[in-house]
């Protein structure tokens, strides 16, 4: 165990995140070139002249802004909603005895597989019947079709790495089964909680064909529509798609980095034996 790792170690690890960070990198130095230089030989250098026009551009000749404010409040709204309905859902599956649960599981895993260009079409057809086509809600409901199983399926797991000691001990101290929930086990669950959520709020803000599907209006369209769908006068703008790309993944790398201590203590819990 205290062995120290050698030279092909740390080349490996380099090479490898020289591999998973290109792709960003190449996105960043894009955006920084002028149009002259985007095309030809010039393509593959890095930019002679770098201006940060592109970004400027995203923010004032497109409603950039509007589609932030879209793809936040639907993958927040979408996050809290999912979170919520699966951690209680979660906790029966996990801490109660009853019969079927494994069929429940089975269906919200089947659900959670369908493609979703054969479910496009009903759900479609049901929002603009209901009037919810253009609408923050029109999105969430659909949504809810990746991110509850999602998030059912990692609560389901942490739930149950927790001691029924403790439950059963505040049932003991005269707790009902709720309450118990809401003091004992949902805090301990806090890390595999903050874990699910994150990944439940990436994947609602990355999600692209509900989202141009339902919401057609250009004030509604959320980042990925709204950064596929740009178009200059006579070609594609791809210093701008790369700058609005670069916008958009800044924050999603900074919320990680920020919180990546609750989330590696959520990925990990229940890992070891105790």
């Amino acid at each position: 165990m205290s062995k120290k790792a050698g030279p092909l170690f740390y080349i490996f690890l380099t090479g490898f995140l020289i591999v998973v960070l290109f792709p960003f990198l190449w996105q960043f130095v894009t955006a920084l070139k002028p149009p002259g230089e985007l095309f030809g030989d010039s393509a593959f250098k890095l930019p002679q002249n770098p201006t940060f026009e592109n970004f400027e551009k995203v923010f004032t000749q497109r409603p950039f802004v509007t589609y932030l404010v879209n793809s936040t409040i639907v993958a927040g709204a979408t996050t809290l909603y999912s979170v919520f309905i699966a951690a209680i859902a979660a906790y029966a599956i996990a801490r109660l005895k009853f019969r079927g649960k494994s069929i429940i599981l089975g269906v919200v895993l089947a659900v959670s597989m369908f493609p979703q260009i054969a479910t496009i079409s009903p759900i479609f057809l049901f929002m603009q019947t209901f009037g919810l086509t253009n609408t923050y809600l029109g999105l969430i409901i659909p949504y809810t079709t990746f991110a509850l199983p999602l998030a059912l399926w990692n609560l389901t797991t942490f739930f149950r790495k927790i001691p029924f000691d403790l439950e059963e001990a505040a049932k003991m101290d005269g707790a009902s089964t709720m309450q118990a929930f809401w003091k004992v086990i949902l805090p301990l669950a806090v890390p595999g909680t903050f874990t699910t959520a994150i990944l439940v709020f990436i994947a609602s803000f990355n999600e692209f064909l509900f989202a141009l599907t339902i919401n057609t209006e250009e004030s509604m369209r959320t980042v990925p529509v709204g950064i596929a769908l740009f178009r200059g006068q006579y070609s594609i703008p791809w210093a701008e798609i790369a700058a609005a790309s670069v916008i958009v993944t800044i924050p999603l790398v900074i919320m990680v980095l920020i919180f990546q201590r609750r989330i590696v203590a959520g990925l990990t819990s229940g890992a070891v034996k105790e």
